[in-house]
C-alpha cells in the first residue's frame, strides 16, 4: 500500500436537485451520490492565511485517483466530518500520465457550506 493510498478516505459527490416549493420558489436538496477515495489538504501558505484573514474561504488541494474526474463547480463531502467542498479547478488540468506508476489527479477546492433553499 502506498503512502498516497493511506492518506485517502471516503468522499461523496453531492448531487443537486431542485423542485418547486408550491409558492413560486424552488427547493434545493443535496444528496450523496457516488463514493470515491480522496485526500484533502489545506493550503497553509502565508498567502492563504492572509487571504483567509481577509474573508476568503479556506483553500484545499483534493487528490484522487486518475479515474475520478471532478469538474469545476462540483460539490463533494468528506465522510469523516461531513465537511463540504466546492471544486474550483478542472480535474483534467493536473494529473499523472497513464504511463506513471503514481495514480493521481488533483483539483483545487474551497471549503463551502451548502446553501439553503
Amino acid at each position: 500500500m502506498s503512502l498516497l493510498s493511506q492518506a485517502f478516505e471516503p468522499f461523496y459527490i453531492l448531487d443537486k436537485t431542485t423542485a418547486p416549493d408550491g409558492y413560486g420558489g424552488v427547493i434545493t436538496t443535496w444528496t450523496e451520490g457516488a463514493e470515491f477515495d480522496a485526500a484533502a489538504v489545506l493550503d497553509a501558505s502565508p498567502e492563504a492565511r492572509v487571504a483567509e484573514a481577509q474573508g476568503i474561504r479556506p483553500v484545499y488541494t483534493i487528490t484522487t485517483h486518475r479515474s475520478v474526474i471532478l469538474r469545476f463547480g462540483d460539490v463533494v463531502k468528506r465522510d469523516r466530518d461531513d465537511k463540504t467542498f466546492r471544486i474550483k479547478s478542472d480535474g483534467d488540468d493536473k494529473l499523472t500520465p497513464n504511463s506513471a506508476t503514481l495514480d493521481m489527479r488533483q483539483v483545487t477546492a474551497e471549503e463551502w457550506g451548502l446553501p439553503n433553499g
